[in-house]
C-alpha cells in the first residue's frame, strides 16, 4: 500500500516518524520546505514526552509523483477545498483520504473526492512542532489513541486496512457512531483549545485556573446541549463516557463536573493548541472550523452558546491584532 501524510507538521511529523520506525514506507509532504529539507537532511527529531531522530521519507507538494492508496490529511480546514482538488489526481480510484483534521471536515471533502473515498479519524493525542524537522510530543505514549470511521458505509475493508496501519503507533477504535466520536473530539477542542488559544496557555493551564476552566466547562456543557438537541449521542474518549461525566442538570452535579475537569485532562496538561500555535506564527487559525462548527450547530437547533461565541469573537479579535491571546483577556468573558 503506498501511503502520504498530506500536511506534515506536528502531529504529522510524530505520526509519520512512528509508522518509519515500525517499517510501514510513507511519504510525509509539506509546503514548508525548512521543514521538509530538515526532515530530509536530519529526519524527524522527536522531543518532550520521547527524544529519538527518525529517518523518515519527505518532499514538498510540487515532488508528488503517481498515486496513493491511502493519504492522511492534516492541514488546517481553512483550503480544504482547494487541497481535495490538489490531491484528487494523487489519489488512487479505489485509494482512501482519511481526514484527521479537528472539527467536522468529511462532507467537503465527499463533495470533491467522493463520498466512497474518504474517511474520517480523531487523533487522541497533542504535539507541536517547535522547528525545522523538530516535533515535541506533548502527549504520553500510552495515550496514543485513534478513533477511525466512515461517513457513509461501504468501504469497511479499507477501514480495517487503516486500522492495522495505525495499531502499530496505538490503540485504534473503529467507531460505528462516527460522528458521535467527531462531536466528542470537537467538544475538547472547543472547550480546552478554543479557550487556551484565546488564553494563550496550554491545557493545564486552563484546567488550573479557576476562571478559564469555568469557561471550559461552560463549553463542554453548551456541546453537550447541543448534541443532545441534533440526536447525537457522543462517543466515550479514551473509554471516558463524557456525557455522564461533565452534563450537570443541578448545583451538586456541577460542582462535581468543575472538579473532574483537572483529573480529565491531566495527561495532556502540556498541549499547546494548533490554533495558538498559528495565531503565534502569524497564520490563521481554524476557530470557525472548530468552536464556530458548535455555534452554527447551537444555531441550527436553537441551543443558545453564549461562552462558545464569545471565544470564537475573542480569537478573532486576536487574529484581527486588536488583542493578543493572554490570560489578562479571562476580564474579557461574561459567564
Amino acid at each position: 500500500m503506498r501511503i502520504a501524510i498530506y500536511g506534515a507538521g506536528s502531529l504529522g511529523t510524530i505520526l509519520g516518524a512512528y509508522l518509519s520506525e515500525k517499517g510501514i514506507a510513507v511519504d510525509l509532504i509539506s509546503r514548508n520546505r525548512e521543514h521538509i529539507r530538515a526532515l530530509q537532511e536530519k529526519g524527524a527529531q522527536i522531543v518532550g514526552k520521547r527524544t529519538a531522530t527518525i529517518p523518515v521519507t519527505a518532499m514538498l507538494p510540487e515532488d508528488m509523483q503517481g498515486a496513493y492508496d491511502l493519504i492522511f490529511l492534516l492541514t488546517k480546514q481553512n483550503e480544504n477545498k482547494l487541497v481535495a482538488s490538489f490531491l484528487k489526481p494523487f489519489l488512487a480510484e479505489d485509494g482512501m483520504l482519511c481526514t484527521m483534521q479537528n472539527g467536522i471536515p468529511e462532507p467537503a471533502l465527499m463533495e470533491i473526492l467522493g463520498a466512497h473515498r474518504v474517511c474520517g479519524c480523531t487523533i487522541g493525542w497533542g504535539a507541536t512542532l517547535i522547528g525545522s524537522g523538530v516535533a515535541a510530543l506533548t502527549s504520553d505514549e500510552h495515550t496514543f489513541s485513534f478513533n477511525l470511521g466512515l461517513p457513509v458505509p461501504g468501504r469497511e475493508a479499507m477501514l480495517e486496512n487503516i486500522s492495522s496501519i495505525l495499531s502499530s503507533m496505538g490503540n485504534v477504535t473503529i467507531e460505528q457512531n462516527f460522528m458521535g466520536a467527531r462531536w466528542s473530539k470537537l467538544l475538547i477542542n472547543a472547550s480546552f483549545s478554543g479557550t487556551a488559544t484565546a488564553l494563550g496557555c496550554t491545557f493545564g493551564d486552563v484546567a488550573t485556573n479557576k476562571q478559564a476552566r469555568r469557561i471550559a466547562q461552560s463549553i463542554i456543557k453548551e456541546c453537550i446541549d447541543v448534541t443532545k438537541a441534533s440526536s447525537l449521542t457522543l462517543e466515550p474518549v479514551q473509554g471516558k463516557d463524557i456525557a455522564t461525566l461533565f452534563d450537570y442538570t443541578n448545583t451538586f452535579k456541577r460542582w462535581i463536573s468543575f472538579i473532574l475537569i483537572p483529573f480529565a485532562i491531566r495527561k495532556h496538561r502540556q498541549l499547546k493548541p494548533s490554533m495558538l500555535q498559528d495565531i503565534e506564527k502569524g497564520k490563521p487559525c481554524e476557530v470557525d472550523a472548530i468552536n464556530g462548527v458548535l455555534s452554527e450547530q447551537g444555531r441550527k437547533v436553537g441551543i443558545p452558546t453564549p461562552v462558545n461565541d464569545q471565544v470564537v469573537s475573542l480569537i478573532h479579535r486576536i487574529e484581527a491584532q486588536e488583542l493578543q491571546p493572554s490570560m489578562e483577556n479571562l476580564n474579557e468573558f461574561k459567564i
